[in-house]
């Protein structure tokens, strides 16, 4: 039987991120965005209060929370600001292969480190000529004895300028696509290893993007987190795990649209009365509510499938598609009901608009979702209904061909048109669109 109801560690959970984005988040989110960086004391603070690395297993030190407790943190920190919860959400993105990989010594090792060293780990799988296409990576990893030597840049890392791990995706023939991707755990102080300057956004200012450069990088074979045509399937597996919480974000920042919505329209005067008495602005608000909820659940049920076991991947770009591009709705008739105040930096809705454009871009653009629900459905889904041409559509002008149907006798229905003639055998040609027997298939 379903059940929506979270435990109460879940609520307590869900309280303390509240609680924390409400009072340490959104105060000094404008004034970062305007700098266009990232505070690293909040990222201390939420290391502190146990709102980062929560994903850690328990037999590695960790809280050993799962996937839907991961959206629940996410929402309430996206809702003070989407930048910042992406860097605090950065960790358990650059550690979801690590989580995933069959490499025990290098868990034990690195999540150790992350936990008691306080240390933070990013995830870079996109290049510069490279974002959704994971098989068309060009960083070149080279065997070396017991090393591998990388070569490359990567491109869109979440806090690669912070970061003092990255999880890098590399290839040892570029020509093999997927056959050739490998992964492994690289550490930024490692010769060779660079990061770039902060990539200028329009949104998510408070979020810290780089590149990453890697010019001869020697990475002990220990190190490697899926051996060459192993390294694709890691990818794909993470995204599965983490485009919920890409759904999170989302529903999030539309909530916040939502609530700074409803607070101007109850306030603001116009034509003698408060807007929100206004059918129009009615309607805007409703639909505004019913696509966050569609989005959160959406969102709880592709992590509650990751955390009991299941295959995510349907539906985790379900939710992350549709989260996404409902929020981006959600935010801009945020900032139609706020009209011109809406536009200023005065109002709090632009700054949402800027950040959540990003969402239905990274971690698989709203294409790439549909790419993988389009062959999902043509290829792997089972239908309940029969097919067409086993269907016995009737119409009273059929069965005025013959005084006393058969109710029992042979059918025949036209493959074309649909036609359904009754009849121990098929007409010579269709009544309706004159295609031959031969069109006629046999139903019973």
């Amino acid at each position: 039987m379903l059940n929506f109801n979270l435990s109460p560690e879940q609520i307590d959970l869900q309280e303390r991120a509240r609680q924390f984005a409400v009072q340490e988040v959104l105060p000094l989110a404008w004034q970062y965005d305007q700098r266009d960086e990232t505070p690293l004391e909040i990222l201390r603070k939420a290391d502190a209060a146990g709102l980062i690395n929560t994903d850690i297993p328990k037999e590695y030190g960790g809280q050993g929370l799962g996937c839907l407790e991961g959206t629940i943190l996410t929402e309430e920190l996206a809702a003070a600001c989407p930048g910042l919860s992406t860097s605090i959400f950065d960790n358990s993105l650059g550690m979801e292969p690590l989580l995933l990989c069959n490499n025990e010594a290098l868990k034990e090792k690195y999540f150790n480190k992350i936990l008691n060293e306080k240390k933070y780990i990013a995830f870079a799988t996109s290049e510069p000529t490279m974002g959704s296409d994971v098989s068309g990576i060009r960083c070149t990893a080279e065997r070396d004895g017991e090393d591998y030597i990388l070569n490359g840049t990567k491109y869109w890392v979440t806090n690669g300028g912070l970061a003092d791990y990255v999880s890098v995706f590399a290839t040892t023939d570029p020509k093999q696509a997927h056959a050739g991707i490998c992964a492994f755990l690289v550490e930024k102080s490692w010769e060779g290893v660079k990061a770039g300057r902060p990539i200028p956004k329009l949104g998510q200012r408070t979020s810290n993007t780089t590149a990453i450069n890697l010019k001869n990088v020697h990475v002990p074979i220990e190190n490697m987190m899926a051996p060459p045509g192993e390294g694709f399937v890691l990818a794909m597996q993470t995204f599965a795990r983490t485009r919920p919480a890409i759904g999170a974000f989302a529903v999030g920042t539309a909530r916040s649209a939502m609530e700074f919505a409803i607070d101007y329209a109850k306030k603001r005067k116009a034509f003698g009365s408060n807007i929100s008495n206004f059918q129009a602005i009615q309607f805007k608000l409703a639909e505004m509510y019913q696509k966050i909820e569609t989005s959160r659940l959406l969102v709880w049920k592709a992590a509650w499938e990751a955390d009991n076991g299941r295959d995510p991947n349907v539906s985790a770009s379900v939710a992350k598609m549709y989260a996404s591009e409902a929020a981006n709705e959600v935010v801009d008739q945020a900032l139609q009901i706020m009209a011109g105040y809406g536009y200023t930096r005065f109002f709090p809705v632009e700054k949402l608009l800027r950040d959540v454009r990003l969402y239905r871009i990274y971690e698989g653009t709203s294409e790439v979702q549909r790419l993988i629900l389009a062959g999902h459905v043509l290829s792997m889904y089972e239908s309940i209904m029969p097919p067409l041409e086993d269907l016995a559509i009737e119409y009273d002008s059929d069965w005025q061909e013959t005084s006393q149907p058969d109710l029992d006798g042979p059918r025949w229905r036209c493959r074309i048109c649909g036609h359904v003639h009754r009849g121990d055998e098929a007409p010579e040609e269709c009544p309706y669109c004159f295609f031959p027997a031969s069109a006629f298939k046999r139903i019973d």
